[in-house]
């Protein structure tokens, strides 16, 4: 993982997206609540994963993995929430749902890519 940047790439690239939306929603919206709960929960998976790069062992780097598909968990409920009480429409929260669950299908892999490893 140490020289594979994608999950880094599209975890950051998501992060812009949700920081785009939240001031959106406080600015046209005047949303305060839910959306800085989906920013910071929205930002914090590429953070946990630029963590696990620099993990200091596998153990280490799965366990900043694990946090970061939890964060990515809470991002979804976040977004379908504001989706379901009309802040975001349709359109913008699926996009943004898709990408979400990219994330959580690459964390996912690595996760058991690097546990399969570390049991054999």
């Amino acid at each position: 993982m140490k020289g594979n940047s994608i999950i880094k790439d599209k975890s950051f690239l998501f992060a812009i997206s949700i920081v785009n939306i939240y001031k959106r929603l406080v600015s046209e919206k005047k949303e305060f609540v839910l959306s800085k709960q989906l920013v910071r929960s929205g930002t914090s998976i590429g953070a946990n994963v630029s963590e696990a790069v620099n993990g200091q062992s596998d153990k280490d780097f799965i366990a900043k993995l694990c946090i970061a598909r939890k964060e990515a968990q809470e991002t979804l409920y976040w977004l379908n929430l504001l989706e379901a009480t009309l802040y975001l429409t349709k359109i913008e929260a699926e996009q943004l749902k898709l990408d979400c669950e990219e994330l959580l299908k690459i964390l996912t892999a690595i996760i058991k890519t690097v546990q399969n490893k570390i049991s054999n």
